[in-house]
């Protein structure tokens, strides 16, 4: 299966909006649950948001109401809007693609998911 890529990260002043892409058209990542993990500068990766083949979607408590994780259906890219970005939401932000359909465990640990893109930083200015 073809490399998740990422693309969209950039910098922003806080308020601001961006929006990741990460193409995900392969066969095998359609039958995948499929999420957005970011990592901070001396801090631990962590579970953005997560989106299961029924189109369930989770959110962690931090991003919850500002950031919109979605697919495309016809190509299967996996897009995460950000939007009223925070200083705090400063990271390398990776996609990621499950063994399963459904998001492992709560969807928002690393484990479960095995097939990663390399990552875009996302910096946001105070």
């Amino acid at each position: 299966q073809a490399p998740l890529v990422e693309s969209g990260g950039g910098s922003v002043q806080a308020g601001g909006s961006l929006r990741l892409s990460c193409p995900a058209s392969d066969d095998y990542y359609r039958d995948r649950c499929l999420g957005w993990f970011r990592q901070a500068p001396g801090k631990e990766r962590e579970g953005v948001a997560c989106v299961n083949t029924d189109g369930y979607t989770k959110y962690a408590d931090s991003v919850k109401d500002r950031f919109t994780i979605s697919k495309d259906s016809t190509n299967n890219t996996l897009y995460l809007q950000m939007n009223s970005l925070k200083h705090e939401d400063t990271a390398v932000y990776y996609c990621a693609a499950a063994w399963s359909q459904a998001c492992p465990g709560d969807g928002l640990r690393s484990r479960g998911y095995i097939r990663w893109g390399q990552g875009t930083q996302v910096t946001v200015s105070s």
